[in-house]
């Protein structure tokens, strides 16, 4: 059986030059860019990556363990917001407590290493708030 063959792309300028000699509109908008059709599949995988989609984010689990990773007087003044790019946001609602977190980010950042899917984080961004 012969293989299917595409039909040969033509540049813009000579769609565009070919529409305006026939008098119709180009199909084609003047600012957009065509690309190749990608599988749903693969693009699917990627969305359920990037937002977590069916799987426990690290957020969920230091939530979870926040008491014993800072304590319990500094829990209730905090709690881990989101994991961006290896830092931890925090926010904290008092300010000796941000300070004294502030003191101790080394060792904090220690026993967040230790939790399961936390390894890579780097650093502890706290907050007001």
């Amino acid at each position: 059986m012969p293989r299917k063959r595409e039909p040969h792309a033509f540049s813009r300028l000579a769609e565009q030059l070919v529409a305006d000699l026939r008098g119709v509109p180009s199909d084609v908008p003047a600012r957009s860019r065509p690309r190749a059709t990608q599988p749903l599949s693969g693009l699917m995988e990627a969305l359920r990556q990037e937002y977590r989609l069916g799987r426990d984010a690290p957020e969920y689990t230091l939530r979870e363990r926040w008491r014993e990773i800072v304590g319990a007087a500094a829990a209730a003044y905090s709690h881990p917001v989101t994991l961006e790019r290896n830092l931890l946001q925090v926010l904290v609602s008092h300010a000796v407590v941000r300070n004294e977190l502030f003191h101790h980010r080394e060792l904090i950042l220690g026993r967040i290493r230790e939790v399961p899917g936390c390894e890579g984080v780097n650093g502890i961004n706290l907050r007001m708030g």
